[in-house]
């Protein structure tokens, strides 16, 4: 089985590939949002973001309105390819896993 340059460590960590995943059939979201869905801390996925953005694979926009501070996020083209990309890499991987045979020795 060969996952290759397709899987890619940094985007494999459990905060970071919910956050891209969830965005990853959207454009700009609000950071609420995000907040929400995962059920994660303001500062623990602000810290992910900032992880995602430095990588190039999130933009991160903040807008000024009426009193309102708003933080919009999207995934970039690159955090887009990069997130199909470690997908099929991991469906790769659970494929394999199916396609084994049941090892006769675990059987009572």
């Amino acid at each position: 089985m060969d996952t290759g340059s397709d899987f890619d460590e940094f985007l494999h960590a459990v905060p970071r590939l919910t956050i891209v995943a969830l965005l990853a059939p959207a454009g700009w979201t609000e950071f609420a949002f995000i907040r929400d869905s995962l059920a994660m801390g303001d500062s623990a996925l602000s810290k992910q973001l900032s992880a995602l953005a430095g990588e190039g694979y999130v933009e991160v926009r903040k807008q000024f309105g009426t009193g309102a501070r708003r933080t919009l996020v999207r995934l970039t083209p690159k955090g887009r390819e990069a997130f199909v990309r470690h997908a099929s890499a991991l469906e790769r991987i659970a494929a394999t896993a199916h396609a084994m045979p049941a090892d006769e020795s675990d059987q009572p």
